[in-house]
């Protein structure tokens, strides 16, 4: 028996241990019709440790909706400025700043977002931060141009979580990290395969699957006090972990009961556990709808793996995916309107999103595995190999954004993106 080891976390930072090897972002494809942003260097930014502005047009640049232009100067938000130049320039909006560091050693970070259009402001932040939070900071910013500008609230500020793989270390880590890839740190790690990492809903914990056991044995890690605990290491396999949105229970698969995988709810501390399927085929793979009052599942009772539907008081199952012999891994959004799933057809495994109202499906990405929406319903993170590794990328719902995130050490999947902070 290996002991897989965690590592204590603050109450209010991650603390863990650093990876070693930050993720490389790379950008393909564009939004339509993108928004002209001017993003100004902030005044006095060299007194933090990184420049919030090249933070805040790297995020803009990476959602593939804006336009990011240049403005070639420091500009403070008290600043008399020519909102009709930057019109001129093709800049819709302005985004304006400063930092001044305070007597206590904080940065006070201070930000205008203007509309060149109609000369007026549309937005205004002004916080003081540690030096450490100076990145963090520059996300909220990030996520505040977007909201504005878009009607949509920004998931810059957002996390992500994965299992990093060292194939010559035989070694396994479940990694969080900004969901630029930025500020990675290790929530647990061990020489067993650690798989299918879901965050709860409050983003303060994470539930994993770890064969440190032997077997496949559910876990939840407490990302603020470092704490771990066995929700799930029944007899037999314990697997396939989602939170539910109150984040008072999980949707399980398990063996207990049969020599197939069925579907249990089980309280998040493990008590209370209760057998939602219960035909002789296998059931697996739960997760909650947006409302709580559904969950949807892969099964194969219709002789191949097929997603189907059921109340979470139980009681008759719907199948939802007809189009293809072989549909795994539902991910709902967040509002409860999409369906995301990994289909294996013409040979390969695709990404694919369907309308639940009209049935109208789409093909996002080819070589998937994995997926999990981003908080805002507007992207999809996945799981893909390339150049003999496996890598992460993410996809916007429409298909006309991509990202590649790579590591140049190990192999990274299973991902699972944070929800909003509060």
């Amino acid at each position: 028996m290996k002991k897989l080891h965690t590592l204590l976390f603050s109450a209010t930072l991650l603390m863990g241990t650093a990876a070693h090897a930050q993720l490389k972002v790379e950008i393909a494809g564009v939004g339509s019709n993108q928004i002209p942003v001017a993003v100004a260097a902030f005044a006095d930014e060299s007194v933090a440790p990184e420049q919030i502005s090249a933070i805040i047009r790297a995020d803009l640049e990476r959602s593939g909706v804006f336009r990011v232009i240049d403005a070639h100067q420091p500009i403070s938000e008290t600043a008399n400025i020519d909102l009709a130049a930057f019109k001129a320039s093709g800049a819709d909006a302005l985004v304006v700043g400063s930092v001044q560091r305070l007597a206590d050693g904080r940065l006070a970070v201070r930000y205008k977002l203007l509309d060149t259009v109609k000369q007026s402001q549309l937005s205004q932040l002004s916080d003081a931060v540690t030096a450490r939070n100076t990145r963090l900071e520059a996300h909220r910013i990030a996520d505040d141009i977007y909201e504005k500008l878009t009607g949509v609230r920004g998931i810059f500020s957002t996390r992500i979580t994965y299992v990093k793989q060292d194939p010559a270390a035989h070694d396994y880590k479940l990694v969080v990290a900004d969901a630029d890839g930025e500020g990675e740190q290790v929530a647990a790690h061990g020489r067993e395969p650690i798989i299918s990492p879901a965050w709860s809903p409050d983003g303060t914990k994470v539930a994993y699957v770890s064969f440190e056991l032997r077997k496949p044995v559910i876990y939840v890690q407490n990302l603020v006090t470092g704490q771990r605990t066995v929700v799930a290491n029944f007899k037999g396999n314990n697997s396939a972990p989602s939170w539910s949105p109150d984040g008072t229970k999980l949707a399980v698969g398990l063996t207990k009961d049969t020599n197939n995988y069925q579907v249990y709810i089980v309280n998040a501390d493990g008590s209370g556990v209760r057998r939602l399927t219960t035909t002789n085929s296998i059931n697996t793979e739960p997760r909650f709808s947006a409302d709580g009052q559904t969950i949807y599942f892969t099964s194969d009772r219709s002789g191949g793996p097929q997603i189907y539907k059921m109340s979470v008081n139980g009681g008759q199952a719907t199948r939802v995916t007809f189009n293809g012999n072989y549909n795994i891994s539902p991910r709902i959004s967040p509002d409860g309107k999409t369906l995301a799933w990994i289909s294996q057809r013409e040979g390969g495994f695709s990404l694919y999103a369907m309308d639940l109202a009209t049935g109208q499906e789409q093909r996002l990405a080819d070589g998937a595995t994995e997926p999990s929406f981003s908080p805002n319903g507007k992207y999809i993170m996945y799981a893909t190999r390339t150049g003999g590794r496996t890598a992460l990328a993410v996809v916007s719902v429409d298909g006309r954004v991509r990202q590649r995130l790579s590591t140049q050490a190990g192999n990274i999947r299973e991902p699972s993106w944070g929800p909003f902070m509060k």
